[in-house]
């Protein structure tokens, strides 16, 4: 601003009044000890998660034992629990997004630890189907966690810190592992049941120090909360704000010489009208107004591309976890006819889970490499490719050493897929519709989860290995396609 235009805004009792945006605020006070405790209660409830889904892995054939239930009705626990992730995710997308992150983050905790301790209590398989349902329909809130992390996270390194989160889940199923290997060699499948809930109940008790998200408040026009919960993260992180006014975007404001333009705090005062979302919109987010964003037409092609990509990587996760426990099972029962014993069954269940789980480890530092470097679509079609390779000689029976070894590959390759397109799916979408695209892009994913079995177990039981593994190469060739057909990278771009 010139000099002359400043002494006329002077002599009109006016002066210019800086701002900030959110992203604007994330930057200037960096990642500090604020969202290291966002990304420790986050992660904690992707452990909590991760525990309850490889809970399945155990449970079914103790299960099936101890109550004389078909093979059918074991599978049909697996399928209850997918199908309420399928709603939940859907549900609590619309939630976060109309209600607010943390209103859905409490009652998905509330449903999914209340259900999992009833579940311990079942006294038939009918109760224990009905609590297994409203497990999954809890847990279908997942992908809030992730959401409401990355919301906290400034724009650089935002894909580095992304992986960081994911390591949680992969802590979570070797906890699970290990938890089911020593109850169950010592306690009944209910004690396994209760434990995998506490997790969650840490949550619930905690739940009263989780924030709301200053993206999400900022979207409702809500800016002094918003401000309110910036001024907690710059004070834990020992950092100053900006210096001017929160707005939704960044502009110059000019306010009457005769107005206190400093608040207590030592800021400029957050005015309401500043923030340039429209009322009437806010109030319609995470409904119809959030869909309409999803398949507006700079947005459509991303949307269905990332449902097929997140349906792509949850059947190949999922069935990556059961090909680790019955690839090597099949080789010997149609190469030999023979049965394997039931508890020789069960320590190689251990074994291969612990094998493959780590396997995740090695994934996540790939992708934390490159994810920053390459972006996050080449990191993607990168990985989808390498799964494919590994899965290729598995096509045709190999030894278990070589097995092992190329499922392990394989692992690693689709956790780092999956982890880089929770991170990409946000970052498209913006806040007023984050939640709601992202959760019916996860209930996408569950519907490849549902599937999986009926490949990975129906077709190795049936001695037709070949066939499974070109399914899962069709599947994941296609995803690698798609992420080159991204329209967006977004590598280093503000969320907006």
């Amino acid at each position: 601003m010139t000099l002359l235009n400043r002494q006329v805004l002077e002599v009109a009792g006016l002066v210019t009044m800086e701002t900030y945006t959110t992203d604007d605020a994330l930057t200037a006070m960096g990642f500090g000890k604020f969202q290291a405790l966002v990304l420790v209660y986050a992660g904690t409830g992707w452990l909590a998660d991760s525990m309850e889904l490889m809970l399945l892995s155990f449970v079914g054939p103790l299960i099936r034992q101890q109550w004389n239930v078909s093979a059918q009705h074991e599978s049909l626990l697996s399928s209850v629990v997918f199908t309420g992730m399928l709603i939940g995710a859907c549900s609590w997308g619309y939630i976060s997004d109309k209600y607010g992150r943390r209103t859905a983050l409490l009652f998905s905790i509330i449903l999914t630890t209340g259900a999992g301790f009833l579940s311990a209590l079942s006294p038939n398989y009918t109760f224990l189907l009905v609590f297994r349902f409203l497990v999954g329909l809890g847990v279908g809130g997942t992908h809030v966690f992730s959401s409401w992390f990355l919301e906290f996270v400034p724009t650089k390194n935002r894909g580095t810190w992304m992986i960081v989160f994911s390591v949680f889940w992969t802590v979570g199923t070797i906890l699970e592992a290990s938890l089911a290997w020593v109850v169950l060699s010592r306690l009944s499948w209910r004690w396994l049941l209760a434990f995998t809930a506490v997790p969650c109940f840490l949550l619930l008790l905690l739940f009263i120090i989780a924030p709301e998200s200053p993206r999400y408040l900022c979207v409702q026009n809500r800016l002094s909360d918003a401000t309110v919960v910036l001024e907690r993260v710059a004070k834990a992180n020992k950092v100053s704000l900006p210096p001017g006014v929160l707005t939704y975007h960044k502009e110059t404001q000019l306010v009457g010489l005769d107005q206190n333009p400093i608040s207590q705090n030592g800021h400029l005062p957050v005015r309401e009208n500043d923030c340039t979302v429209d009322n009437a919109m806010s109030s319609k987010s995470g409904g119809i107004e959030a869909l309409r964003i999803l398949f507006s037409r700079k947005l459509l092609r991303s949307t269905l591309l990332i449902w097929f990509v997140w349906f792509a990587n949850a059947f190949a996760y999922y069935g990556l976890v059961l090909l680790s426990s019955q690839l090597s099972d099949a080789n010997r029962r149609c190469t030999s006819g023979q049965k394997s014993e039931v508890r020789q069954k069960n320590v190689n269940l251990y074994k291969d889970v612990f094998i493959t789980s780590l396997a995740e480890f090695p994934g996540l530092v790939i992708s934390a490499i490159i994810v920053d470097w390459l972006g996050r679509k080449a990191t993607m079609w990168i990985l989808l490719f390498g799964c494919c390779a590994f899965l290729g000689p598995l096509a045709v029976h190999q030894k278990e050493s070589l097995t092992t070894a190329l499922l392990f590959g394989a692992r690693a390759c689709g956790m780092g897929s999956s982890t880089v397109l929770c991170l990409y799916a946000p970052e498209v979408y913006p806040t007023s519709a984050r939640s709601t695209g992202v959760g019916i892009a996860s209930a996408i994913g569950r519907i490849g989860g549902i599937i999986c079995p009926i490949i990975a177990v129906g077709m190795l039981r049936s001695c037709h290995q070949m066939e499974a593994i070109l399914v899962f190469e069709l599947v994941l060739g296609v995803a690698g396609v798609a992420c080159i057909l991204f329209p967006l990278e977004t590598k280093g771009r503000e969320m907006k």
